[in-house]
C-alpha cells in the first residue's frame, strides 16, 4: 500500500477568469466564421480560414498562449491553433489539387 506524497503529484495552475472568458470568446469567433460559411455560398472551410473572426481568434491564441501555460486552458489554446492550421493545410492541399497542371481532363470529368 503506497501513500501519496503531495510533492510528487503534478499541480496545475488555475487560470484567472479573464483567460477563461477569452477562451470562450475565441471559440465563439471560430464558430461565427464557420456559421458564416454555412449561411453563404462560400465553403465553410474557406470562411473559417479567411474570415476575420477566425484570424483574430488565432492572433489572440498566439498572443495569450504564454499566459495559459501550465493551466488546463493550454490544451484548449493548442487545439484551437492546431485546428486552424489543419484547416489551412487541408484547404491548401485541396486548392493545389484543383489547379494542378498534371491532372488529366478525362480523369477529372472536364
Amino acid at each position: 500500500m503506497s501513500t501519496s506524497n503531495p510533492s510528487s503529484e503534478t499541480t496545475t495552475r488555475h487560470p484567472n477568469e479573464g483567460l477563461i472568458t477569452l477562451a470562450h470568446v475565441i471559440y465563439a469567433l471560430h464558430a461565427f466564421s464557420a456559421l458564416t460559411g454555412l449561411a453563404s455560398s462560400v465553403l465553410v472551410l474557406t470562411a473559417f480560414l479567411t474570415g476575420w473572426p477566425s484570424i483574430i481568434a488565432v492572433i489572440l491564441n498566439y498572443a495569450k498562449r504564454s499566459e495559459v501555460r501550465g493551466t488546463w486552458l493550454d490544451s484548449h489554446f493548442g487545439w484551437q491553433i492546431r485546428t486552424f492550421c489543419f484547416c489551412g493545410w487541408s484547404w491548401a492541399g485541396w486548392r493545389s489539387s484543383r489547379s494542378s497542371p498534371f491532372r488529366s481532363r478525362w480523369w477529372c470529368g472536364s
